[in-house]
């Protein structure tokens, strides 16, 4: 932790805010007493879209919990080879 008086940061104001990613929080003091602190501000890291998305939604895992969905359905196969048969 880095300490300076208040008339050092107001002569060079630019220079203590640049170093306050450097040296992280910096304590700003008037005749020995702290009266302010500067602290980096970390830019919120972002989450990528495919660690944010969801597979399925929540009325979909439950149809599927409840066995209405995903079971005991028509192979897509089976349907084209059965519709071009018919066609021939």
């Amino acid at each position: 932790m880095k300490a300076i008086t208040i008339r050092e940061l107001h002569a060079q104001t630019g220079r203590w805010v640049r170093a306050a990613e450097r040296y992280g929080q910096i304590i700003v003091t008037d005749n020995g007493k702290r009266v302010a602190k500067l602290v980096p501000e970390h830019a919120e890291k972002e989450i990528p879209y495919f660690a944010r998305r969801t597979f399925l939604s929540a009325k979909t895992k439950r149809l599927i919990e409840s066995g209405t969905v995903g079971s005991g359905g028509t192979d897509s196969t089976d349907s084209i080879s059965e519709d071009r048969q018919d066609r021939a």
